[in-house]
Order: structure tokens, then sequence, then C-alpha cells
């Protein structure tokens, strides 16, 4: 889904079952992830309001490094760090973003298992930005008013030449 898609603003539902759907999903995002070249994919960017994250900051690399996040909730955060940084549902636009340096995330996995993971730099930046998109805001709420404003301006030009 790209940006102006109602699923995006919207906070996703918590899942509550942990079943072959649920693990079918998953595969499904972590290849739709690698096929757009990104690090990280939260299922509404895919059209389906759920709070479930995928995340592979190596970038399939190291195969133990891929990351399933289910009802993530940031618990703590240390430092800041200011990024360029993209959406893949806001495609050739990226913009600088202050973002935690450290965080600490509690989820479930794909079992619904709970977990703790604490990343650091690309990790604390891509927990930060899924957890972002499953409760309904984009990177661009981090950034000035008049950048998101001309960013979004160039969007409603590209929407009304059929581009977007």
């Amino acid at each position: 889904m790209k940006f102006g898609d109602p699923v995006l603003e919207k906070k996703a539902a918590p899942v509550t079952e942990f079943d072959v759907d649920l693990r079918e999903l998953l595969d499904d995002m972590f290849e739709s992830m690698y096929a757009a070249h990104g690090v990280g994919l939260a299922a509404p960017q895919i059209g389906i309001s759920r709070r479930i994250a995928v995340i592979d900051v190596t970038f399939k690399e190291n195969p133990e490094q891929k990351l399933v996040l289910i009802n993530p909730e940031i618990i703590h955060t240390e430092g800041r760090i200011s990024q360029n940084e993209g959406c893949l549902s806001i495609p050739e636009f990226r913009e600088n973003v202050t973002r935690p340096k450290k965080v600490t995330i509690r989820a479930q996995d794909a079992k619904g298992k709970f977990f703790e993971r604490t990343g650091e730099e690309l990790l604390a930046r891509a927990f930060c930005h899924e957890t972002d998109h499953l409760n309904g805001k984009l990177y661009i709420s981090h950034i000035s008013a008049l950048k998101r404003d001309l960013m979004k301006r160039k969007i409603r030009k590209l929407m009304k030449a059929g581009e977007w």
C-alpha cells in the first residue's frame, strides 16, 4: 500500500491466533520485503491491519537475523541519532529522521512466545519505523511540517498524473 491508503493511517489490530495462516502470512511478508529491497515490512503496508512486522537488517545475508515481531511494544529507548530514512509505502522519497540510537522491544514470535530484543543503529531504527506503522504513523510524521507538506504536494501531483 502506498501513502494515501487509509490502512496506513489507523492503528492495527492485535494478533490473537498463532496458526498456520499466520506463518504463511509471515513467509509472504518476508518475500514481499525482499522483493522490494527493504529491511522491514509491517502488515498494514500490504493492506492487512494487524500488529505484525518482519525485519532483516542483513537483507538475507544472515538468516538467523530474521525477526518476526507480533504485537510489538517499545519498552526502552536510549540516545538520539539522525539518519536518512525511507519507506516502501513512500517510494522515491527519503528524509533525515531523528530516532533513538538504542531500542528495546517486547514482542511475540510466530508461535506466540514473548521475547525482548535490544537493537542499535539500523535495527533500532527499524524497530521504531515498523512499530510506527502498526500505530498508524509514517516516518514523515517525524519530519518538519514544511518538508512533509512539500512531499505531500509532490505525491498529489504524481497521483493526478496517474504515477502513484
